[in-house]
Order: C-alpha cells, then sequence, then structure tokens
C-alpha cells in the first residue's frame, strides 16, 4: 500500500499567484493561438464562463466587450474560455450582435475537451466538465498575478478586474500598495501605501526620510502617499 501523502503522477497543480503561466495550444474563435507567448509584452485577462447561450455568460461577455477599450488602454488584452466547440462560439456571437447588438471583438478559446481547463483550475467539482467564472490575470512577462473564482450563479464585477489591473501596474510602476477600494477609499481616498521598513534602524529613520509633501506618517509601518 502507498503512502497516502504521495502525490499521484497524474495530478496536475494549477498555477497560482507569482507562477509562470504554462504554455498551452488553443484553439480559438480567431484561430490558433500559443499561451502565453502570444501576449508577450502585454497583460493578459484570460477569463472563463460556464457555457455559451447561458444568461449570466451572455450578460458578463456583453460587458467585457462594452469595457474592451478600458482594458486595451491598459495594455491588455482579453481571452475568453469555455469547454464550448469553436462552432458553439461563433453561434453564440453572432446571436448577441444580432440580438443585443454588441460584437464581441475578442477571442474565445474553444476547449471542448477540457485539458486547458483542467490544467488551469477552471472545472466545476459539482457541475460536471462546466467552467468555473475564473479570471487569470498575466503581466508582459508570462506571470500570474491575480487569480479570481466566481460560483456559476454569480456575474463577475468588470469594474473590480479594471481596478485590480490598474492597481497591480501602479505597484509595479512606483513599488508601493495599493490600500482597501483604491483609488476611493473611503479614508485615504486615492493614497497608496508604502512598504514598511525591514530592519529597526530603518523602521527608527523611516519618519525623518519621507517627504512631507507627499507622505503622510501614522507609524513606521503605516505610510500613506500620493506617489
Amino acid at each position: 500500500m502507498s503512502d497516502s501523502t504521495e502525490t499521484d503522477a497524474t495530478t496536475v497543480e494549477t498555477p497560482g499567484i507569482g507562477d509562470r503561466f504554462p504554455e498551452l495550444e488553443v484553439q480559438t474563435s480567431h484561430g490558433d493561438l500559443s499561451l502565453p507567448d502570444e501576449y508577450e509584452g502585454e497583460w493578459l485577462v484570460l477569463f472563463s464562463h460556464p457555457g455559451d447561450f447561458t444568461p449570466v455568460c451572455t450578460s458578463e461577455f456583453v460587458a467585457f466587450e462594452q469595457r474592451r477599450d478600458e482594458f486595451e488602454d491598459l495594455g491588455a488584452k482579453l481571452l475568453g474560455l469555455s469547454v464550448d466547440r469553436v462552432h458553439s462560439h461563433i453561434k453564440w456571437t453572432e446571436w448577441i450582435r444580432e440580438n443585443l447588438d454588441v460584437d464581441i471583438g475578442f477571442p474565445i478559446v474553444a476547449d471542448d475537451q477540457g485539458s486547458v481547463a483542467q490544467r488551469l483550475g477552471m472545472l466545476h467539482p459539482g457541475a460536471g466538465t462546466a467552467t468555473v467564472r475564473s479570471v487569470f490575470v498575466v503581466d508582459p512577462e508570462g506571470i500570474v498575478r491575480l487569480v479570481l473564482t466566481y460560483p456559476m450563479e454569480i456575474g463577475r464585477n468588470i469594474d473590480e478586474i479594471l481596478r485590480s489591473l490598474r492597481a497591480l501596474q501602479k505597484s509595479d510602476d512606483d513599488g508601493v500598495a495599493a490600500p482597501a477600494d483604491w483609488p476611493d477609499n473611503e479614508t485615504f481616498g486615492d493614497k497608496v501605501l508604502l512598504s514598511p521598513p525591514s530592519t529597526e534602524s530603518e523602521a527608527r529613520a523611516r519618519e525623518d526620510e519621507l517627504d512631507p509633501d507627499r507622505d503622510e506618517y501614522y507609524d513606521w509601518w503605516f505610510v500613506t502617499s500620493d506617489r
């Protein structure tokens, strides 16, 4: 009898925050793509949906398309995914265009074998092969920076995905952290947070080293900033 802690050879570990996005060859409604190489130098927002021709998914795809320009202004591309065939994706986007007057301009991965969803941990454990509403935000170097998972019955908030993308870019550019509800925090507005010191000497010197015109000192570990 094998040890119960032994990992099965077929087990696939799904990517988490900080992992490199796995190399995948996918078929989409816009043709074949190589991930993440196709989006090298750009941010990628990959999101899965349970199925074509379903109400919540349809509302989400319309919402993503209506905000696509905002994602692209941030250097990000959208990519959908479900376990439907490519013909289903094409027919579904035709239906959306004809009935809701919205032309879906981003590709949709046709993962009818479920291999991509399985690799990314997108399969719903209680609903056969249906994919949950997962979101992967991948940076221009192909590193997973954010993972969100919603249940099948709740549509995603596009504002939150855009906010998270802006916050990640702000953090990368300025070496800061974003507080809750940034940039509309009830107490601190659009101010960001400086990383706390890592040594006792740095903590003692913290207040003297700050820019009084930009930084507000509450304690050595809590400083807000207009940076």
